[in-house]
């Protein structure tokens, strides 16, 4: 179901939740990005849930950190990192102020501004379907780590569609070997394919 004519960030409060019914509600919403004088956005098609103590995939695994601050830090902020010292990726924090919690935005769907996205990217397909290349299709770096995203400015998060529950799945997240079965193997990465 497509919400016509929406433009404005989503609110503070609706981040101010658990990771996970944050993560299922993020898809379907469309990831702003102004750049160079240009407006770049994707309908947000998979994510990531990660939480604090006690989760062993997530960076605020062991407590805060100058790397992790913004994950404890108020809701509805980018927590940007780069890893293997080339790729950038994008969460969203949730949960209350003092509570680690983000959302790892995975993929979108490109809607406005490809051409652009491509340049950024260096190709012409497959712009946005991981979080690194993501993050190079719409100019996101450390700049934007601690972005206060309920702003409609630089980089946000607006309404665009809702998928039906049945749209969406769900599956172990990627990339977190090292964390214990129960984190490693827990169904935190979900995912919906527009029609």
């Amino acid at each position: 179901m497509l919400n016509q004519d929406v433009s404005q960030p989503l609110p503070r409060h609706f981040y101010f939740r658990d990771p996970l019914v944050v993560a299922r509600e993020l898809l379907g919403k469309k990831l702003v990005r102004e750049y160079a004088g240009q407006r770049l956005s994707g309908v947000i098609t998979e994510v990531e849930a990660y939480f604090g103590d006690g989760d062993t995939g997530s960076h605020a695994s062991r407590g805060q950190t100058p790397r992790n601050a913004v994950m404890f830090g108020e809701p509805g902020h980018a927590y940007v990192y780069l890893v293997y010292g080339m790729y950038y990726m994008l969460n969203v924090v949730t949960s209350p102020a003092g509570v680690a919690g983000a959302v790892l935005i995975r993929a979108v769907q490109p809607l406005e501004g490809r051409e652009r996205m491509e340049q950024l990217c260096g190709r012409k397909t497959q712009l946005a379907n991981g979080p690194g290349k993501l993050c190079r299709a719409l100019g996101v770096g450390l700049e934007l780590n601690g972005w206060d995203l309920t702003l409609e400015q630089e980089l946000w998060i607006e309404p665009y569609a809702t998928p039906q529950s049945d749209q969406i799945q769900a599956g172990p997240r990627i990339g977190i070997d090292y964390a214990l079965p129960e984190h490693r193997d827990a169904p935190w990465r979900l995912w919906w394919q527009p029609e």
